[in-house]
């Protein structure tokens, strides 16, 4: 070793030799390094109280229809589940049969409803409605349910009485047809539906029955041009509503 390599050692050696460490050193350190773990353990409480905060379940609600999914939002918007389809029943529905008093034999009963009397030469149509509160039925020349009608008759009862007493009131404020008296009951006298599909109209008779009846008698306008004047036609119509009766 050379003279100048040995200087240089005693040198270092002797700067060394007067170094000396802070007393606090050590606490600083261990200071330093709680800091910094306190920092860490700080960040990674945040982060935890952030995942947290976006794992509070949202209720995610489906087209009508499907199922209410509960499910957890995250940071990204979940796309809902959609539930499978359902198969489909495309089995074709009969219709209901339209509710009907059956066979009449030649119709003169129906109902609650008794026929007195009926122009000559007509036959019981074959069919009828029945809607409990409300019914009818027809009359022809041939007993044909497909042809044309001649005389038909509708029953109104209970609560739908209501509903001829309103259409009669319009009329009457219209200034359209006339109070008749059948025997010792009331009617009201009318051609309804005028203009409708070109045709004249429809002569029509109501008649109170009792407070909780009516009846409303019609002859078709092919059957009214048949029998030609009003005064045939209104007489008709009155002969058919005075030969109602109710059981």
């Amino acid at each position: 070793m050379s003279v100048l390599e040995e200087r240089l050692r005693q040198i270092m050696a002797d700067e060394t030799a007067r170094l000396r460490a802070a007393p606090d050193l050590v606490e600083r350190v261990l200071r330093s390094s709680r800091r910094k773990r306190k920092r860490v353990r700080f960040a990674a409480m945040a982060v935890s109280a952030a995942v947290v905060a976006t794992a509070v379940p949202a209720f995610l609600i489906l087209e009508p229809g499907t199922t209410t999914v509960l499910a957890p939002t995250a940071s990204a918007t979940p796309e809902p589940t959609q539930p499978d389809t359902p198969a489909i029943d495309d089995t074709p529905v009969p219709p209901s049969p339209t509710p009907d008093f059956g066979d009449l034999g030649d119709g003169r009963a129906f109902g609650r409803v008794k026929v007195g009397y009926l122009p000559d030469g007509l036959r019981w149509g074959n069919w009828s409605l029945d809607f409990g509160d409300k019914y009818t039925t027809s009359w022809n020349y041939d007993g044909d349910k497909h042809g044309f009608y001649c005389v038909q008759i509708y029953v109104y009862e209970g609560k739908t009485v209501q509903e001829v007493d309103d259409r009669i009131q319009d009329y009457r404020e219209e200034g359209k047809g006339e109070e008749v008296a059948i025997g010792d009951r009331s009617g009201y006298l009318v051609t309804q539906w005028v203009g409708e599909d070109g045709g004249k109209g429809t002569p029509t008779l109501t008649l109170t029955m009792s407070e909780e009846r009516r009846a409303e008698v019609m002859i078709s306008p092919v059957y009214a041009k048949k029998l030609g004047s009003a005064k045939a036609i209104n007489r008709e119509l009155k002969k058919i509503a005075e030969g109602l009766t109710a059981d």
